[in-house]
């Protein structure tokens, strides 16, 4: 099913192109980001089923301007002939209030732009704003039954579907770009409780998809409920260095939180990142590559391109354990005299601009999983990725799985341990992988937070990963 470019957009874009040729009489570079996303989140448990707006919903445009040196910005929601002259004026006061505050602001390069003109439509199956409201919560409500009946064990079991149209538009003078295309994730959580004990297991799905995401997330309902009670079984890990085996979602937190916070660059213009001075330096195993992009994968971090107007590419971040490049907005890359790398991300047109991932992952290798298992004499099998965060001006390293299952002799025993807590030196954990898998899968679920604010949605994976870490 063929989505459809914002109609606002659309026609704000003869009154964008009229304010931006009135700017350029009196700034040398001039840009305007129009958004308008929209889209809903749904939720049902045991008690209640409850529909809300998405959270990233949002409509209006942030301009750009470059004056003698330094970069400025407006935002704003309306536009209209009558209110041109008013913006124009609001962003020429900002500026000489500013001035006259004597506000030190870093002096930069002007803009150089390649001239582009593209629009991009990523096509869905099912579109939810078109299936409306009680078809999807009948659809979720569904599911949650399919779940809470699997067991008298289950003491509570809740789907959550979220979508988020964005369409989004870039203009200055040698650009006039467009992009309509939609995210959606869901996810299944079971609780279970036996006696004193409970225990929970999540599991998601997510990419550029409608209502369809749900017929991904069915095939995963059963698992949850077995993985949910099982760890009912389950017993706390002993601390200690282990042999493990990540699974892909748990090496997408590893991607994550090592290398990818790590690597964002308007870190190193601060000086607030450690890997800004390890640049072609080995710091992983040579069976580690590591890649961030929006281009080369679809999930919920694809995009044409950037807020900042940059085109969508990938970048090799570890090239075969060698730190290669970090992912940069167009001021940090301005500022490091490199190319922007397509990764200036806003939370929303209201926000700031920064170095985001996108869709953050390890490249496959060669060995199987069942290679890996047989590999182990005593070591663990990680699963389920819960939260993580990484210390970039230390390369320190936490992060979480709900399930670790126990290897004896090159077997699964079925022996459980959870929860489980990852910890360690970066390179250590990634110079100690000895073994990848050939398969690899990635998950967008989730968001992202610069330090404790700046939210966007992005995605990460890997394939199946051999290593020693710390466990507790």
């Amino acid at each position: 099913m063929a989505l459809r470019h914002s109609k606002f957009l659309y026609e704000s874009k003869v009154l964008l192109r009229e304010l931006i040729n009135t700017l350029n009489r009196d700034f040398q570079y001039v840009s305007v980001l129009g958004s308008d996303c929209i889209g809903k989140k749904y939720s049902t448990n045991r008690k209640s089923s409850s529909i809300a707006s998405n959270d990233f919903n949002e409509r209006g445009f942030v301009a750009r301007v470059y004056d003698d040196g330094e970069y400025y910005e407006y935002s704003f929601n309306e536009i209209s002939k009558e209110s041109l002259n008013n913006i124009v004026e609001k962003i020429k006061i900002n500026i000489r209030n500013l001035e006259k505050r004597n506000v030190s602001i870093k002096k930069h390069k002007h803009i150089d732009e390649i001239k582009s003109n593209q629009s991009l439509i990523k096509d869905i199956d099912i579109n939810p704003r078109t299936l409306g409201d009680k078809v999807i919560i009948q659809k979720i409500e569904q599911l949650r039954d399919r779940g809470i009946n699997k067991s008298n064990e289950i003491v509570n079991f809740q789907i959550n579907y979220s979508f988020l149209q964005v369409n989004k538009i870039f203009l200055s003078n040698n650009k006039d770009l467009e992009e309509t295309y939609m995210w959606a994730d869901a996810s299944a959580v079971c609780i279970t409780s036996r006696n004193d004990k409970s225990k929970y297991y999540f599991d998601s799905v997510s990419g550029l998809k409608g209502v369809e995401i749900l017929d991904d997330l069915e095939k995963k309902i059963n698992s949850t409920v077995e993985i949910a009670i099982s760890l009912l079984e389950s017993e706390p890990i002993k601390p200690g260095e282990y042999n493990v085996i990540f699974s892909p979602d748990v090496s997408g937190l590893i991607a994550h939180e090592a290398f990818g916070h790590g690597v964002e660059m308007d870190m190193f213009v601060k000086d607030r990142a450690k890997a800004k001075h390890f640049i072609d330096t080995q710091i992983a195993s040579p069976l580690v590559t590591m890649v961030d992009g929006a281009k080369g994968v679809e999930q919920t971090s694809s995009y044409d391109f950037d807020d900042e107007g940059t085109l969508a590419q990938d970048t090799i971040i570890i090239d075969k354990g060698i730190l290669k490049n970090g992912l940069s907005d167009y001021i940090s890359a301005m500022e490091l005299n490199i190319k922007p790398t397509g990764n200036g991300k806003r939370e929303s047109f209201e926000r700031k601009a920064y170095s985001r991932m996108t869709n953050t992952y390890f490249k496959s290798g060669e060995s199987t999983l069942r290679e890996m298992i047989e590999s182990i004499e005593y070591g663990l099998l990680l699963e389920g990725a819960g939260g993580g965060m990484e210390d970039p001006k230390n390369w320190g390293i936490q992060c979480t799985a709900l399930v670790a299952r126990e290897i004896k002799e090159g077997k699964l025993t079925g022996k459980l341990y959870s929860p489980i807590i990852i910890t360690g030196y970066v390179p250590d954990v990634l110079k100690s992988v000895s073994m990848v898998s050939g398969e690899v899968g990635l998950s967008g679920a989730g968001f992202c937070g610069k330090g404790h604010k700046e939210w966007v949605k992005v995605s990460c994976g890997g394939p199946y990963i051999k290593s020693k870490v710390r466990l507790g």
